[in-house]
């Protein structure tokens, strides 16, 4: 699949760093609250804009993206005088695996392109990856996104139903499942979105 090659995620990762960070993020560090060194992994970090938000929050980053600019990329929104509060991860998730021992897991719209054979083991290694009392936020793709049925993309993303949803959080404190469904921009031009948001706690 070339539409999300690496040069396509070095590209889209560019033109990112100058927005806010998105509100799953910013729901979870509500939640969360301080981070006073605690560890938190930022999962398709992209270009920093989540993982700087963390960092400035008091929380160890570990920000993880597979585009080759990342390393460069990612540091540069931290100020220099928090960057020891960051580490960089050129990998994607399932190379990543396993995770250090995390009181906050984000990852907005990175899990839906684990590849739906690795996608089990990916979200075995998030959970597992969760301290007693951590938290979870993530973004996941439904059954009715546009991708779902493309060619180029049906069988190299992961969709889930409803259902689905709930057995991967059976057995979490679940503070919020928000599903959406409208139509909208990409970085690839309009297509309908269908997804599902998720903020959750292991129990402590």
């Amino acid at each position: 699949m070339t539409r999300f090659d690496l040069a396509h995620w070095d590209l889209y990762n560019a033109r990112q760093t100058g927005r806010a960070p998105r509100q799953l993020c910013r729901d979870l560090l509500t939640r969360a609250g301080e981070g006073a060194g605690r560890q938190a992994v930022d999962l398709g970090a992209g270009s920093g804009v989540e993982a700087t938000a963390l960092v400035r929050a008091g929380w160890h980053v570990l920000a993880v993206d597979p585009a080759p600019g990342t390393a460069d990329l990612v540091p540069r929104l931290v100020p220099p005088a928090l960057r020891a509060g960051l580490e960089v991860r050129v990998a994607t998730v399932q190379e990543a695996l396993p995770l250090p021992s995390a009181h906050l897991v984000h990852a907005s719209y990175a899990l839906p392109f684990v590849p739906p054979s690795d996608f089990a083991r990916v979200w075995e290694g998030v959970r597992g990856a969760l301290a007693p009392g951590g938290w979870v936020g993530v973004t996941l793709f439904g059954e009715r996104d546009e991708w779902a049925t493309d060619p180029a993309t049906a069988d190299a993303l992961t969709f889930h139903h409803e259902e689905d949803v709930g057995e991967l959080i059976d057995g979490l404190d679940v503070l919020v499942v928000d599903e959406r469904e409208h139509d909208g921009p990409s970085f690839g031009g309009p297509k309908h979105w269908h997804t599902f948001e998720v903020v959750a706690r292991r129990p402590a």
